[in-house]
C-alpha cells in the first residue's frame, strides 16, 4: 500500500473510535436515565425534624416515591448550621441517590470559613422548589407590638434584646443580622440546632423574637403563641394581610425571605438531574401538594438546573457580602 495513503487511513480509524466511543458513552448515559431509580433515593435534611425543611422534605418525598416507584428516605443530618448534611451530601456518590434539600444556609458558608467543601464547586443545582417571607415574631407576652418597638428597646439597652435562629447562617439568623445593619442597632444572637428548639424557647419568653418562616410560624400565630409585627415580603403577605411590611415599618432596605431547593453531588449526570428536576416539578405541580404549600405560606415556580444554580449564585454573592462586611464568624 502507497504510504501516503496509510496516515490517512489511521486517521480515519481513529476519527471512527472516537465516535463510536462518543455514542456508546451517549448510550450508556442515555440508558442510566432510563433505569433510574432502580433503588432507594435518599434525602438529606439538613436540620432536625419539626423545621420548615423537614416539613417541605417529607411531603415532596412522599409524592416522589409514588412517581418514582422507589421509596424516598429522608434523613436528618443536622450540625454547624447544616454543614454536617450538606458536606455528607458533597462527599456522596455522584449518582442521583443521595440528594440534599437546602435553603439559605447553602449561600452563607462565609461564616464556617474552615468548611471542606465549596458549595458553588461541589453541587449540581437539581431543582428550586419555592420561597416564602418571613415573620418577624414575638412571644405572646411580648411588650413589642411594632418593630419600632423591638428596634427602641435595642437602643435602650442592647444586651436586653435577643433573636434566635435555627443556626449560624440559617435564614432568620442573616434576616436579623440585615435588620441590625439597616436600622444601626445591636442585638444579641441565639443559635440553636434546628428551629424547632428555638421555637420553644421562643414561645417561653426566653428570647425576644424570631424572624421565621411560615411552615414553623403560622400555626403558633394561629393558636395564639407567637405575634406577629412584620413580615420580610414586599408586599403584604396574604396568610397575614393585618401585619405590616418592613418598607411600612419605615425600611424599605430590609427584604428578608428564605427559599428551598434540591441540589445533588457534582458530576451527578445531566439526565439523571433532567429527570429529578421533571419529577419535582411533577409533583410540585399536583393539586394536593400545591394546596398543602398554599397552606404553609410556601410561592412555588419552577426553574430549571441551570436558573436554580444562577440564584444560588446570586444569593451567595449577596449574603456573604454581609457577612464579610460585618466581620460575621460562627459562634
Amino acid at each position: 500500500m502507497n504510504d501516503s495513503i496509510r496516515p490517512s487511513l489511521r486517521r480515519r480509524a481513529l476519527v471512527g473510535s472516537l465516535v463510536l466511543g462518543g455514542g456508546l458513552l451517549a448510550g450508556a448515559q442515555s440508558a442510566t436515565a432510563q433505569v433510574y431509580p432502580d433503588k432507594p433515593i435518599h434525602m438529606v435534611i439538613p436540620f432536625p425534624a419539626g423545621g420548615a425543611l423537614d416539613i417541605l422534605g417529607r411531603l415532596i418525598g412522599e409524592r416522589l416515591a409514588l412517581q418514582l416507584k422507589q421509596p424516598v428516605l429522608v434523613e436528618n443530618r443536622a450540625g454547624a448550621g447544616g454543614n454536617v448534611g450538606a458536606e455528607y451530601v458533597a462527599r456522596a456518590a455522584p449518582d442521583g441517590y443521595t440528594i440534599l434539600l437546602g435553603s439559605n444556609p447553602l449561600a452563607t458558608t462565609a461564616l464556617y470559613p474552615g468548611l471542606n467543601f465549596d458549595v458553588l464547586k461541589d453541587f449540581a443545582p437539581v431543582a428550586y422548589i419555592g420561597y416564602a417571607p418571613l415573620i418577624l415574631v414575638v412571644p405572646e407576652n411580648s411588650p413589642a407590638r411594632s418593630l419600632k418597638d423591638i428596634l427602641d428597646a435595642a437602643r435602650s439597652d442592647p444586651s436586653k434584646v435577643s433573636f434566635a435562629s435555627a443556626g449560624a447562617g440559617s435564614s432568620g439568623h442573616m434576616a436579623a443580622e440585615l435588620l441590625k445593619s439597616v436600622a444601626n442597632v445591636s442585638m444579641l444572637h441565639v443559635p440553636y440546632r434546628g428551629g424547632a428548639p428555638a421555637l420553644v424557647d421562643l414561645i417561653a419568653g426566653r428570647v425576644s423574637f424570631m424572624l421565621l418562616d411560615p411552615p414553623q410560624s403560622l400555626p403558633h400565630i394561629k393558636a395564639g403563641r407567637l405575634r406577629a409585627i412584620m413580615v420580610g415580603s414586599p408586599t403584604r403577605f396574604a396568610l397575614l394581610p393585618e401585619v405590616q411590611t418592613a418598607a411600612e415599618a419605615g425600611y424599605p432596605n430590609l427584604q428578608a425571605v428564605v427559599w428551598w431547593g434540591f441540589v445533588a453531588p457534582a458530576k451527578t449526570p445531566r439526565e439523571v438531574v433532567l429527570r429529578l428536576n421533571a419529577e419535582i416539578q411533577k409533583a410540585l405541580a399536583d393539586p394536593a401538594v400545591r394546596a398543602r404549600l398554599a397552606e404553609l405560606g410556601v410561592s412555588s415556580e419552577p426553574k430549571t438546573p441551570e436558573q436554580f444554580g444562577d440564584y444560588v449564585k446570586t444569593e451567595t454573592l449577596k449574603w456573604n457580602g454581609l457577612i464579610k462586611k460585618a466581620g460575621l464568624r460562627a459562634e
